[in-house]
């Protein structure tokens, strides 16, 4: 298959560091290159340069991508499933309706990209750099984002059931009715987020930091908020029948209407 190129500048600095002349299973792997749809399952691309590149529709299960460079690269559609993406730079990336199912992308930059509404169940998100990237509707059941930096992402609708959320930075971020039924989010970073209308029943919140955020209409029925700073919250209209707060600090919270663990509504 001939491989048609994308006229995109391509700088010094983003060739420094990663393989080049590649060429695997008939395809180039270079920057800028088109790989829509191309074949490359199990394919070793560690350190591969793939600079705003073309793989839309590309299939990648269970490919090699370690410490890759995918900056801007458009992979809207590929199936990753399994892939290895450790340390990958995906800043900008598109990766709209990507299937990336237990995908490894611990400690991957994906700074800035689209993951609307990707497939990433079960994937490991250790320590990545999500900031700012967007993931509406995306699909994170039982996915691993343990220290991940998520400041000021787009996790609109969301569905992060049961995912692991320990010591992650959600600082600013959006889960406005996001799903995170079960989820661990103990000593997470959520100062000043938004969870209007998300689901955390049963979610574990121990120590986490949710000073200032908005929690309008959520349900918490039966969380476990011990330890957790909630001052100056929004608690308006949430519930929180049967959720455990020994130790939460609750000062300034705005508690209007809420149901309380005993059952009983604020005033």
């Amino acid at each position: 298959m001939e491989c048609r190129i994308i006229q995109k500048s391509v700088s010094r600095k983003s060739l420094r560091g990663y393989r080049q002349g590649m060429e695997v299973n008939g395809y180039k792997i270079e920057p800028g290159a088109y790989l829509g749809g191309a074949n490359l399952i199990g394919a070793n691309l560690t350190s591969a340069n793939l600079y705003y590149a073309d793989l839309r529709n590309a299939k990648l299960q269970g490919a090699s991508l370690e410490g890759a460079n995918l900056e801007g690269a458009n992979l809207e559609g590929a199936n990753l499933m399994f892939a290895k993406l450790e340390r990958a730079k995906l800043m900008g990336a598109k990766l709209e309706g990507a299937k990336l199912m237990g995908a490894k992308l611990e400690g991957a930059n994906l700074m800035f990209a689209k993951l609307e509404p990707a497939k990433l169940e079960r994937a490991n998100l250790m320590f990545a750099k999500l900031e700012r990237a967007k993931l509406e509707g995306a699909y994170l059941m039982d996915a691993n984002l343990t220290g991940a930096y998520l400041m000021d992402a787009n996790l609109t609708g969301a569905n992060l059931r049961s995912a692991n959320l320990r010591s992650a930075y959600l600082t600013g971020a959006n889960l406005m009715d996001a799903n995170l039924t079960g989820a661990y989010l103990g000593v997470a970073n959520l100062t000043g987020a938004n969870l209007t209308g998300a689901n955390l029943v049963r979610a574990n919140l121990t120590g986490a930091n949710l000073r200032g955020a908005n929690l309008k209409l959520t349900y918490l029925r039966g969380a476990n908020l011990e330890g957790s700073d909630l001052r100056g919250a929004i608690l308006t209209g949430v519930n929180l029948a049967g959720a455990y707060l020994a130790g939460a600090n609750l000062t300034g919270a705005n508690l209007t209407r809420a149901t309380m663990p005993d059952g009983t509504i604020h005033d």
